[in-house]
């Protein structure tokens, strides 16, 4: 039997997505997260534990070829010392466990939040990162812990920085506007609505890791859609999909970013600071370096990959507000005053 991989943060929303894909290529997977899955398999070896204990991640990696880092604390925790102790402390421990254990190659899922808000589009890897808060922030930080480990040590990795991931199971803030397009509510985007903001599929993803996998060396890969449109075409395509009746209309830029940041600040809406940082601002990738090197080509579009996940919320929409214990890109979330957008005419 080939050695088992390794995927950390196995149960959330990415984790799950790339685990399910390793199975079908005839992995033998070990799933290492807190959460247990949402449905045990015999295929999956799932060890539960927390990646800022050393020890418990230390024996999760015996034996292991490959590792898949996908653990991260969320902003939308509002904790800035879990997310600290878990984005950086916790991927510290990661790269002593997988360096102790021999892992012929380490993948780590880092964020475009490192990019914060680029001076220029496209975005390649030669830019340098220049993070807007504090999630972007734990990862530039991550990255450079990352890359001193390999200088040091010579354990091989490749940091995948992905933009905002949507597909098959992705809820969170994203839910919120399934359900107000769902009932015919309008949708809105910041000013025009013009900015391109490439969102990524995490099917794409999960082809982009195991790519990276094989290829030896260390290397850092952004990761995002093809043929990005603007934000307004890309909820526009999610109204007409719907066919609910719903329209896009635009707020007032300036305002209407100080109203997410005082509520979100207040605990009144599910807002994190990358959201109105970044929901009016333009960022797409040159995806020259992942193709070229990994042979890696994106097959969503923002307007494809939209609409796919609304399809997916439709079909399993029943029940979610029963479900807890999930990561929070897998759960539902409130309103709060955003509710009363969902009656302005």
């Amino acid at each position: 039997m080939s050695a088992p991989v390794l995927v950390t943060g196995g149960s959330g929303y990415f984790g799950a997505l790339l685990v399910e894909e390793l199975l079908r290529q005839g992995e033998s997977v070990r799933n290492f997260d807190l959460i247990e899955p949402d449905a045990q398999s015999d295929a999956v070896e799932f060890i539960q534990g927390d990646i800022r204990d050393a020890e418990a991640i230390g024996r999760s990696c015996a034996g292991c070829e490959v590792v898949y880092h996908c653990v991260g604390q969320n902003p939308l925790a509002r904790d800035s010392d879990l997310l600290h102790s878990v984005n950086v402390t916790g991927w510290s421990s990661m790269l002593h466990a997988a360096h102790e254990a021999g892992v012929r190659k380490l993948v780590v899922i880092s964020s475009t939040a490192v990019y914060g808000i680029p001076e220029r589009n496209p975005v390649s890897e030669a830019d340098m990162p220049h993070p807007a808060e504090e999630y972007g922030a734990a990862k530039v930080e991550c990255e450079r812990i990352a890359r001193e480990f390999h200088e040091e040590t010579g354990l091989d990795i490749t940091i995948l920085r992905p933009t905002t991931i949507l597909g098959l199971g992705r809820l969170g803030i994203f839910q919120l506007l399934f359900e107000w397009v769902l009932g015919g509510a309008n949708s809105y985007v910041l000013g025009k609505g013009d900015n391109r903001y490439a969102f990524v599929h995490g099917l794409d993803v999960v082809n982009a890791c195991i790519l990276a996998a094989r290829r030896p060396g260390f290397a850092v890969y952004n990761i995002g859609a093809k043929d990005v449109q603007t934000m307004r075409e890309t909820i526009q395509a999610l109204v007409d999909h719907a066919g609910k009746g719903a329209r896009v209309r635009s707020l007032p830029k300036r305002p209407a970013l100080a109203a997410m940041s005082l509520l979100s600040k207040a605990r009144l809406a599910p807002f994190a600071p990358f959201h109105w940082i970044m929901f009016g601002e333009s960022i797409y990738f040159d995806l020259s370096l992942p193709k070229e090197e990994l042979g890696w080509e994106p097959e969503w579009s923002n307007a494809r990959m939209i609409c796919d996940s609304y399809d997916w919320y439709l079909k399993y929409r029943e029940g979610m507000s029963q479900v807890g214990g999930r990561s929070l890109h897998r759960s539902p979330v409130k309103q709060g005053l955003l509710s009363i957008l969902r009656w302005f005419s």
